[in-house]
C-alpha cells in the first residue's frame, strides 16, 4: 500500500488535468495540486518504431499517465495535437487559470521513436511558433538514435516495463534545458524539359521530407522557371556514400518489415549493404563522378556576407584523402551513425593553426567533414579519431556540375532520399543556412556542449592527442568492421554476414 501511494505521489509530478488538455472538460479538484504538476509532460510515441517496442511503450505510458496526454503518432498528427492543446492553454490563461499558466511554463515533451520521428516533432514545434516552446526529450527507439545519444538519453532501445518508464520520467524531471541550432536547407534547379526532379524517397516520403517540399509560386523563395525545395534539420545533412547505404536500408525495410524486428538485426543489415555496394573498396567499384569534388563545387561562408571556395580533396595524389571524398557530412551535433563523432575535438594547436573552434551545438556554426570510403569511417572508433575536417561555417552551398550524374543520394537526420539532377542544368544548388534555435532536454551524460555553459570541458584547455594518422588507424581497425553506414556491432558474428 505504501509503495502504491509512493508511486502515485511520484506520477503526480507529470499528470496534466483533463480540463487543461480537453476544452470544456470538468475541472478535477482533489487530484491535482493548485500549483499544477511539477513536470507536466506530453508523450508522443511512434508505435511502429523498434519492432514491438513502440506499441508496448505506448501501453505503459498510457497506464501510468492520463491517456489524454499520451499520443500514438500513427493516429494523431502532432501539429494538430499541439495546436489544440496550446489554444486551450492560452484560453485558460486569459481566464486566470493558475494550473494552465504553470503548465505553459513547465511543459516538457517526450518523443519516442527514431531520429526521423524526433526531427518531425522538432519541426512541428518550430513551425507552430509557440509563445513558450516546450523542451524535448527523446526516447531511443530507432536504429541509429543519434539525437537521444547526443543529449545523454542513450542509444540502445529502452525497456518498456513500468519501472523503466518511471526511471525515464525521473530523468526528464531532472534534465536541463539546452538550446541547439536549427539549420534550413534550400535546393533550387531549373524546371527540367522532361521528367521530374522531385526527391525520390524509399517507397514512401520520410517525415523530414514532409518539411522538405517544393515551394509554391507565391513563396518568397520561389524563382520563375525553377523548382525550389526547402526543409530543415537539427543533427546533420549528408550526401554520397552514407546516404546511399541508408537509402538501400530504408527501401529494404519498407519491402520486408518482418526482417527488421530489433536494433541488432538492423545494424547488421547496414553492414551487409555497405559491403555489397562496394563502399569498402570505393575506388574500385565507384567511378570518379561519385567523388564529391567531381559532383559539385562547394562554397562556405565563415564570415557574414563573404563566400569562399572550399577545397575538397579529389584524387589519389592528395595526401589528405586518397581516392577522393565519397561522402560529405554537415554536422550540427556530436553524434552520427549510432553515436560516433566525425569532427572530434581539435586540440588547441589545430584550433589556432586552422582557425577551428570546439563543436558547440548553439554557436551558429556547422562542422563539415568528409569520408573517402567505409574503411575511412573506422578512424571514428579510435580514441580521438575523426574524419577529414573540411571547415566550420555559418552557411554552405553545393553547386552541382552540369551532366556529371543523373542523381545523387542525400540524407537529413537519418532519413534518406534519391535526388535526380537535371543533365542539362548547370545551376543546381543546395544551400544550408542557420535558422534559429530549438530547446532540447539533456541529461548529465550529454555529449552536446553549449558555448554558453562554463562547465563545458571545452572551456578548459585540456590537451588531446587528436592524431591525424587516419590511414594507420583505418588499417588497424579493418579486421573489426566498420561504422553504421560503417560499423559492425560488437554482438554480430562477422562470419555470418555473407
Amino acid at each position: 500500500m505504501a509503495s502504491h501511494s509512493s508511486d502515485d505521489n511520484f506520477l503526480r509530478n507529470f499528470w496534466i488535468p483533463c480540463h487543461v488538455l480537453v476544452p470544456e472538460s470538468v475541472v478535477e479538484g482533489s487530484k491535482i495540486d493548485i500549483d499544477g504538476p511539477k513536470c507536466p509532460v506530453l508523450v508522443f510515441v511512434n508505435s511502429k518504431s523498434g519492432g514491438q517496442l513502440g506499441g508496448d511503450l505506448l501501453k505503459t505510458y498510457r497506464a501510468l499517465l492520463s491517456e489524454k496526454q499520451v499520443f500514438d503518432l500513427g493516429e494523431d498528427a502532432p501539429d494538430k495535437v499541439l495546436s489544440r492543446i496550446y489554444a486551450n492553454l492560452e484560453n485558460l490563461k486569459l481566464q486566470g487559470d493558475r494550473i494552465a499558466i504553470k503548465v505553459i511554463e513547465k511543459l516538457r515533451l517526450i518523443v519516442a521513436g527514431g531520429d526521423g520521428t524526433a526531427g518531425w516533432i522538432l519541426g512541428v514545434v518550430c513551425d507552430l511558433k509557440l509563445s513558450h516552446p516546450p523542451p524535448i526529450a527523446t526516447v531511443p527507439l530507432g536504429t541509429g538514435n543519434n539525437l537521444p545519444f547526443a543529449f545523454g538519453w542513450g542509444k540502445k532501445n529502452p525497456g518498456t516495463d513500468e519501472q523503466s518508464v518511471k526511471s525515464f520520467l525521473d530523468q526528464v524531471m531532472k534534465a536541463k534545458e539546452m538550446k541547439i541550432d536549427n539549420w534550413h536547407i534550400l535546393m533550387r534547379m531549373r524546371a527540367p524539359k522532361k521528367g521530374t526532379c522531385d526527391p525520390i524517397p524509399p517507397l514512401e516520403l520520410p517525415h523530414s521530407l514532409h518539411a522538405f517540399h517544393r515551394v509554391s509560386e507565391a513563396d518568397e523563395l520561389s524563382m520563375e522557371g525553377c523548382h525550389t525545395f526547402r526543409g530543415g534539420f537539427w543533427n546533420y545533412f549528408s550526401m554520397g556514400m552514407d546516404a546511399q547505404v541508408s537509402y538501400a536500408f530504408h527501401s529494404e525495410r519498407k519491402l520486408h518489415p518482418e526482417k527488421f524486428k530489433n536494433q541488432l538485426v538492423n545494424q547488421s543489415t547496414y553492414v551487409k549493404l555497405g559491403c555489397t555496394q562496394g563502399w569498402f573498396f570505393a575506388p574500385l567499384f565507384h567511378p570518379p563522378s561519385s567523388n564529391i569534388a567531381h559532383l559539385a563545387k562547394v562554397k562556405v561562408m565563415k564570415m557574414h556576407g563573404h563566400w569562399e571556395d572550399l577545397h575538397i580533396p579529389s584524387s589519389q595524389g592528395e595526401q589528405e584523402s586518397p581516392g577522393g571524398l565519397k561522402s560529405i557530412v554537415c554536422l550540427n551535433l556530436p553524434s552520427f551513425s549510432g553515436g560516433l563523432n566525425p569532427w572530434g575535438t581539435p586540440n588547441k594547436h589545430k584550433r589556432r593553426d586552422r582557425d577551428l573552434t570546439p563543436p558547440y551545438v548553439d554557436d551558429g556554426l556547422i562542422e563539415v567533414v568528409g569520408f573517402r570510403d567505409a574503411w575511412h569511417g573506422l578512424v571514428l572508433l579510435a580514441p580521438n579519431g575523426h574524419g577529414t575536417r573540411l571547415a566550420q561555417a555559418r552557411r554552405i552551398r553545393f553547386e552541382f556540375h552540369k551532366g556529371v550524374a543523373e542523381y545523387t543520394f542525400m540524407r537529413i537526420d537519418g532519413e534518406p532520399w534519391k535526388q535526380p539532377l537535371p543533365v542539362d542544368d548547370d545551376t543546381v544548388l543546395v544551400e544550408i543556412s542557420h535558422h534559429g534555435q530549438v530547446n532540447m532536454l539533456a541529461t548529465h551524460e550529454s555529449k552536446s556542449k553549449s558555448v554558453n555553459d562554463p562547465s563545458s570541458p571545452y572551456h578548459n584547455e585540456v590537451e588531446e592527442d587528436d592524431s591525424d594518422e587516419e590511414d594507420s588507424k583505418a588499417d588497424e581497425f579493418r579486421k573489426f568492421g566498420a561504422a553504421e553506414t560503417f560499423k559492425i556491432p560488437d554482438e554480430v558474428d562477422v562470419a555470418h554476414l555473407s
